[in-house]
């Protein structure tokens, strides 16, 4: 919506320009008129659409041309005022004061116009025979207005009508020719029906069509006036309702019918509710909040409810059930926005089927890819998808967690991201292209069937540590060793990888690790690829071995993606708990979740021993500890004993546990 809205008066000398807006500030028509008024500002609280209004006289006694030509330059309405008791002044709409404004704006948006018929108090008749053909004839002309100064009629109505026009055009929407909406509008119109149909059945039902009502008019419809509009569409359009539910063509003939009845404010509420501007683009500020603000060393990521929202946009639109969008499907999804914002290349990036269709958890997962390297694309995707609207939020930035920084989550020694980025470095030819198809579950034999063009330089799936499902997001790094950017070297983990089976492989490595990693905090894992091949010695001081002892890293982590089944996922799995604990020295490789020492993680962390060991803390500190107690011997032999407890309660289940294994 405009700020202000600025309207100019112009016409013939002595046809009551100055009268008109005397009359409207003052109520009464005045007795002495001076040549012309000075430009008053109506506020906000006094306007009927509640913008401050500017409201502009000219007379031809005080001002120039090049005075006039500025002042329609500045203008958002213009009101041409004639005398309907004055034929000259009638004549003179068409033969000077439309091509004056025409040639002093923009063809391309060019000024309403209101026609003002003033001094209706002085004739019998009405001039709209003689304007009607000039307003055919004119599209910029919104409509025309016969009013009285001395009798105050219409005179509110005339400067209604000049706010409408420039807060409610009609240019935009409909074609008068035609007599139909403009394809922008229908363009429009569609998207917002598509957003509103929450089932996707290509119908608005009452529940449906209620929510709409509420969202942009803040009032439901009764049932019988749902009814009642239903039954308007069912007389004037065929299938313009199909099982009691509007489609959308009855949607689009509600619209017109309200554009051609004068209405132009019902469809300019619901447009501008669903973040339309004047010229039917979405609103830059609908698409990019401003609120949302990324601190150095901090990330972007979904809350819970922007995963519940996406979550239903999926099922609305996996029509057969099958927990994988295909193409038709991922199309009719994306038939919101005003371009296809995945291209070929995310088949390549996220998990899919057996088909290469984007799997359910593929597509949560590009959208946590999208948020955490470009949150402001993610903030236009759900614009485009109207989170703001189905989900009855100010904005689509309240979808986004902004993490703490990075240094805060070592200090403490723990974090509440669920996204960590782990940066691939190896040469050239070294196997890590495959390494992150094989995250996405693909071996060596499907991998090949992907051309070139379309392969990513990431991929990201899940992975559960310790029972939480993490986000782990892999970017193979282009292997020019000399330009590594700031952007590459900034990730929770480092995996190095090498061609076991290439003697030169290694040394690369070894090198982008002393260079980049060596005094970080960064944890780091070497990757010994290709590990089907025959293994090569490498060509360097120390073997791979070796150098991870000497610098104090897991050992390398033989790997390969020349399976018959999907690549096993331990690895990246290990990954992400050292991205998780980066401040620890893990005693165990293995995060299977089935060995003795993860279920003694899981055990050790349950929310059922960090209460326990809560509350025996507290009633212990409660009953026995006092100053005294301190001090006393009988005090200390007391938590010795419980010490000695709590170690053979937690031995015995070690043995228990182990058996099993």
């Amino acid at each position: 919506m405009r700020k202000d809205v600025r309207i100019l008066l112009v016409g013939e000398p002595k046809v009551g320009k100055t009268s008109l807006i005397m009359s409207l500030v003052s109520e009464e028509f005045p007795q002495v008129v001076p040549y012309r008024a000075e430009e008053i500002t109506i506020p906000a609280d006094v306007t009927p659409e509640r913008v401050p209004t500017h409201i502009v006289d000219y007379s031809e006694a005080e001002q120039t041309d090049e005075q006039l030509s500025s002042e329609i330059s500045k203008a958002n309405v213009i009101c041409i005022v004639y005398a309907v008791n004055n034929k000259k002044s009638i004549e003179k709409v068409t033969s000077h004061w439309i091509p004056l404004i025409n040639d002093n704006t923009d063809k391309d948006s060019r000024v309403p116009v209101i026609l003002v018929g003033n001094k209706s108090d002085l004739v019998e008749h009405s001039s709209m025979e003689t304007i009607l053909p000039v307003m055919n004839q004119y599209t910029e002309i919104e409509t025309c207005v016969e009013c009285s100064a001395k009798n105050l009629k219409n005179i509110s109505e005339l400067f209604y009508y000049a706010q409408k026009a420039v807060l409610h055009p009609t240019g935009p929407l409909y074609c008068p020719e035609e007599k139909q909406m403009k394809p922008a509008c229908i363009k429009a119109l569609t998207r917002i029906f598509k957003v509103s149909d929450l089932d996707n059945d290509g119908i608005l039902n009452d529940n449906e069509l209620n929510f709409f009502q509420r969202t942009c008019f803040n009032a439901p419809l009764v049932s019988q006036a749902l009814e009642d509009v239903k039954n308007v569409v069912r007389k004037n359009v065929i299938d313009g309702v199909c099982d009691n539910g509007l489609t959308l063509k009855g949607f689009l003939f509600l619209h017109t019918l309200f554009i051609q009845r004068g209405r132009h404010e019902t469809t300019w509420t619901v447009l501008r509710r669903f973040g339309y501007d004047d010229d039917l683009e979405l609103h830059q500020d609908y698409l990019f909040p401003l609120t949302l603000k990324v601190p150095p060393d901090c990330t972007t990521e979904l809350n819970h409810n922007a995963y519940l929202f996406l979550q239903s946009v999926f099922d609305k639109h996996d029509k057969d059930r099958d927990c994988a969008l295909s193409p038709e499907e991922l199309k009719d999804l994306f038939d919101v926005f005003p371009y296809m914002p995945w291209g070929p290349d995310v088949n390549n990036t996220v998990c899919t089927n057996d088909e290469g269709w984007i799997t359910y958890q593929g597509y949560l997962s590009q959208w946590t890819l999208t948020t955490y390297l470009d949150v402001q694309r993610c903030l236009e995707y759900l614009g485009y998808l109207g989170y703001s609207i189905i989900s009855e939020q100010e904005s689509q930035a309240v979808a986004i967690t902004v993490t703490r920084d990075k240094k805060i989550d070592l200090q403490k020694k723990q974090t509440q991201r669920s996204v960590f980025r782990c940066n691939v470095f190896g040469d050239s030819g070294s196997g890590k292209s495959g390494f992150l198809q094989a995250f996405l579950g693909r071996n060596l034999t499907r991998q090949n069937t992907v051309s070139e063009e379309h392969m990513s330089y990431y991929a990201i799936s899940t992975a559960y540590v310790y029972g939480q499902e993490k986000y782990l997001l892999l970017h193979e790094v282009f292997p020019d060793f000399d330009v590594l950017s700031d952007t590459d070297l900034a990730c929770d983990i480092v995996c190095l990888v090498y061609d076991a089976s290439n003697p030169h492989s290694f040394e690369y490595c070894a090198r982008v690790f002393k260079q980049y990693f060596m005094d970080t905090k960064t944890p780091c894992m070497m990757i010994a690829a290709k590990s089907d091949l025959q293994e090569a010695k490498q060509l360097y001081a120390l073997t791979p071995l070796e150098f991870c002892r000497k610098h104090k890293m897991p050992p390398p982590q033989a790997f390969t993606c020349n399976t018959a089944d999907a690549p096993c996922k331990d690895i990246y799995t290990k990954l992400t708990t050292m991205a998780m604990h980066p401040h620890a020295r893990l005693r165990c490789m293995c995060t299977c979740n089935r060995c003795t020492f993860c279920h003694l993680q899981n055990f050790i962390n349950s929310e059922l021993v960090q209460t326990v060991k809560a509350k025996l803390y507290t009633a212990i500190l409660s009953r026995y500890v006092t100053q005294a107690d301190l001090k006393s011997s009988t005090f200390w032999l007391r938590v010795s004993a419980g010490a000695t407890v709590f170690a053979v309660l937690g031995f015995a289940m070690y043995r228990v546990l182990l058996k099993q294994r």
